[in-house]
């Protein structure tokens, strides 16, 4: 590891991030049914048809993995609660098994010095409530509010820093749109009413908690760096509207109080009634802004209807997932975040890391790599202005990658998913390395 403790300011946090469904187990404790479950069971969505009943165990096993978390040396453990763990139904009588279990997480990262970073939603939406319409559903504010309300005040009294909804535009384009995600739809005007719903109950959510007297409220949002395959007109145009969809939809909503002409063009005709009405909700002031990066894609012209874009080839190194390693755009990312949405506002990488098809006994050196290029990312932004405050690591360990089943090991620790032993990566004893150094 080539960077510094020095080179960060002396506020700047560093921590690891994981998610409920991915590592918990979720046929246990009283959960609920979720659309993940009902999308993993349908042949030919998800690797070999897994899903996350059982996952890491986290659920029996969450004394070991905060020790690790600890042991690391991180700050700050950015987790998320599951909405059908804690209202197996999603709305009505809550779940005491799921509170009781957020309830010792928190109070163990708190003896563990450890702050908690919470996460409302990551992905997880309660059967009940896929049933009626989900994201589609007008009603999914009021839910979503509810949900809120029900776990923040059992643990918002103690948690460091909450955050309503990871990645909107994975759970509105992704799930919706491509339909490579739960519940699986190609559907634009599924698409434009997910994609709007999505960030009204971010602001819903915000609501109940500054109402609850909770502090240090944020959005997380994730990023590609899009750039034209070309010079062509055709092409920066496509990259533009890739853009817009991808980044500049959710910054524009959380902090203009607009959405870009771009993504009106496709999405217009299809967003609920009195849609421009919402902003004042949406666009609730925040504490911060959270920054989940992990690639570049080249976007060139396609024949067809809108949004007319498809990926060009990549030209650099890639990941196991296949993605380019750039992390320039990290660095682009900050910088244009700060200087075009959020102005002075504390920025936090929420999310960064690669899957590598390691072993225990590979030496990990890509990881290492690719978070040390990052790392020196982050220093340039800092360098050039972007007020950055943390960096979170995903992920603390081996998991359940959605779609790609348990194939893609994004970890600092080795899962084996037969008798789920964790075992430290290089990678893991590399940055607990780095840490005790910059921090003796």
């Amino acid at each position: 590891m080539q960077a510094r403790r020095a080179d960060f300011p002396d506020d700047f946090l560093f921590g690891v991030a994981t998610s409920a469904y991915q590592i918990e187990g979720h046929a246990f404790g009283g959960a609920g049914k979720t659309h993940w479950d009902s999308f993993a069971a349908t042949p030919g969505n998800v690797v070999r048809a897994e899903n996350g009943d059982r996952a890491c165990d986290h659920y029996h096993r969450w004394e070991e993995d905060l020790d690790l978390v600890a042991g690391l040396g991180a700050e700050v453990y950015r987790f998320s609660t599951s909405w059908a763990r804690v209202l197996p139904e999603g709305t009505g009588k809550a779940n005491q098994q799921g509170l009781d279990f957020y309830d010792r997480l928190v109070d163990g990262m708190l003896a563990r010095g450890i702050r908690p970073a919470a996460t409302l939603y990551h992905w997880e939406l309660p059967q009940a409530l896929a049933d009626k319409g989900g994201w589609r559903n007008a009603d999914m504010p009021n839910w979503f509010a509810d949900f809120t309300q029900t776990v923040m005040s059992r643990i918002g009294d103690r948690v460091w820093s909450a955050a309503p909804i990871n990645e909107p535009w994975c759970v509105g384009w992704l799930s919706h749109f491509d339909g490579h995600h739960a519940p699986g739809l190609r559907d634009i005007r599924a698409t434009a009413r997910a994609m709007h719903h999505v960030l009204k109950s971010h602001g819903a959510a915000i609501e109940v908690m500054r109402a609850l007297g909770m502090k240090n409220l944020g959005a997380v949002c994730n990023f590609e760096w899009a750039e034209p395959a070309s010079d062509a007109p055709a092409d920066v145009a496509a990259a533009t509207r890739y853009d817009a969809i991808y980044n500049r939809f959710f910054l524009g909503g959380l902090f203009r109080g607009e959405y870009p002409a771009e993504v009106l063009e496709g999405l217009g005709p299809h967003l609920p009634q009195g849609w421009q009405d919402d902003f004042a909700l949406i666009s609730a002031p925040l504490d911060w802004i959270g920054v989940n990066y992990y690639t570049r894609k080249l976007i060139r012209a396609a024949e067809g209807p809108w949004p007319a874009y498809a990926e060009a080839p990549t030209r650099l190194p890639l990941t196991q997932m296949g993605w380019e390693i750039y992390p320039d755009g990290l660095r682009d990312f900050l910088l244009r975040t700060a200087r075009e949405y959020s102005g002075d506002l504390p920025i936090y990488v929420t999310e960064n890391g690669m899957a590598n098809p390691d072993t225990t006994d590979a030496p990990d050196t890509a990881r290492i790599d690719y978070l040390d290029a990052h790392l020196a990312a982050v220093r340039q932004a800092i360098g050039g202005g972007a007020p950055v405050r943390g960096y979170f690591v995903w992920s603390l360990m081996d998991n359940y990658e959605w779609s790609l089943g348990y194939e893609k090991r994004f970890g600092l620790v080795h899962v084996d998913f037969e008798t789920l032993a964790r075992t430290p990566k290089a990678s893991y004893e590399a940055l607990a390395r780095w840490w005790r150094r910059n921090t003796a």
